[in-house]
């Protein structure tokens, strides 16, 4: 059995991947899922054993390579992740592949086969390699999230974040609505965790509910001293109040 730890901050695409990975492979046993980087070093710490590890770049808390800071990975690492092809090559040098999201199965078979020909041969990355990785990630990024996960009937999809009119959150679910369209789509992050991942300068959470993109904002209504309504350039429907203790701070954003 190939013992097999997947490391991935979103619910859908940890879910998704594990599917790929039994249809892809029938000899992976999956041994661990978690989506932080504590939760990781927590279990190599603790005697956890893996042959293959499936590694998303973005965690909950900080990108994954804060996991080699606390420990030694020994195995070989397949790359996972949104980011547009960059340091592709890299990537490819110093593990045994990167794969795009969302992940493909064909792309994932080919991944794996690499990784049964040169099991035993290949080993984990080195500090130098780390250190090389993560400052290609943050000389090539601004460190906002630039695509976004969505579940749209059974498949799951990525959209570029500059496509969201706005978010909001409804019971248990977050919601995008894109840019032109009147629908939802879910997406698995909540507004709270959403608002730390998204570029400021494009982004404003307006209330409790609802996060709009400045380049959809037509105009405000209202009284700053009562609180305003924003009026989107694109059927809406919501009502889109600012509550009153962020209406400076909104007046302030859009005034830059």
């Amino acid at each position: 059995m190939i013992r097999t730890v997947i490391v991935e901050d979103e619910t859908l695409a940890a879910e998704r991947l594990w599917e790929l990975l039994s249809e892809a492979e029938p000899e992976i046993q999956v041994v661990g899922r978690f989506d932080s980087i504590r939760d990781t070093v927590d279990f190599f710490q603790n005697g956890g054993k893996a042959d293959l590890l499936m590694l998303d770049i973005e965690l909950a808390d900080g990108k994954s390579f804060g996991i080699f800071d606390h420990i030694t990975i020994n195995i070989p690492i397949i790359f996972t992740t949104a980011y547009d092809q960059y340091a592709l090559m890299a990537f490819k040098t110093y593990s045994i592949d990167y794969l795009l999201k969302p992940v493909q199965l064909d792309d994932l078979r080919r991944a794996l086969e690499k990784f049964k020909k040169l099991n035993g041969t290949t080993k984990g990355i080195g500090p130098e390699e780390i250190t090389e990785l993560r400052n290609l990630i943050l000389d090539s990024k601004s460190g906002y999230k630039e695509r976004i996960l969505i579940k749209s009937g059974t498949k799951l999809q990525y959209k570029p974040l500059a496509s969201a009119a706005y978010f909001y959150s409804e019971g248990k679910g977050t919601y995008m609505v894109e840019k032109g369209e009147n629908s939802r789509q879910l997406i698995d992050h909540t507004l709270e965790e959403l608002e730390g991942m998204i570029d400021p300068k494009m982004f404003f959470r307006i209330s409790r509910k609802f996060i709009v993109n400045i380049n959809s904002i037509q105009e405000l209504r209202g009284q700053i001293s009562t609180g305003m309504e924003v009026k989107l350039n694109q059927p809406c429907e919501h009502q889109l109040s600012v509550s009153r203790e962020r209406t400076n701070d909104l007046k302030d954003w859009m005034d830059r």
